[in-house]
């Protein structure tokens, strides 16, 4: 990728070149938003994996209610809401499965930029690193976290229309 390739102007701003910066500054700066701009890059991933966990406890909970509407005597008055549940769990999982692709095309971009970042920096650590990766490509030298984790939800859609048809089973 250029340095002008999908960043609307360029990732560089060659506006502030040698006349307006010493190189030490230059790369002072250039290493501090480098440093930035990973923390952030970081910051999406403990987003992406609270929102993993909000997800699991929540269809978690969905599923336990569901069964405790099926086998609680006491719970016959939610029966009649019963259906409602496991059809609100599977559009949750809808949503989480779209959340989990939004993350990793914004983590995609994000190191989009930082392997830009480094080819003004003396060592190209992540872009380097995703080479021996081999991109991802190789699932024995490594699986993309998001090639695994975009199966959860809809494992979990599936639960939810175990329960959806055990439900209207047992009406």
């Amino acid at each position: 990728m250029s340095d002008d390739e999908g960043t609307g102007g360029g990732l560089f701003n060659e506006a502030l070149g040698s006349h307006y910066y010493d190189s030490a500054t230059y790369h002072s700066h250039l290493i501090e938003q480098y440093k930035l701009y990973v923390e952030m890059a970081d910051r999406i991933s403990m987003r992406r994996q609270a929102a993993n966990a909000f997800f699991v406890s929540i269809n978690t909970a969905l599923l336990a209610l569901s069964g405790y509407v099926k086998v609680a005597p006491d719970a016959g008055q939610l029966a009649p809401v019963s259906p409602v549940v496991p059809f609100a769990g599977a559009l949750l999982c809808i949503l989480w499965a779209s959340l989990i692709m939004s993350y990793r095309n914004l983590n995609t971009i994000k190191f989009e930029v930082i392997h830009g970042l480094e080819r003004r920096l003396p060592a190209r650590l992540y872009a380097h690193e995703w080479d021996l990766a081999e991109h991802g490509k190789n699932s024995d030298r490594y699986l993309p976290v998001t090639h695994v984790e975009v199966w959860v939800p809809w494992v979990f859609m599936v639960f939810h229309g175990f329960v959806f048809f055990a439900l209207r089973g047992a009406s």
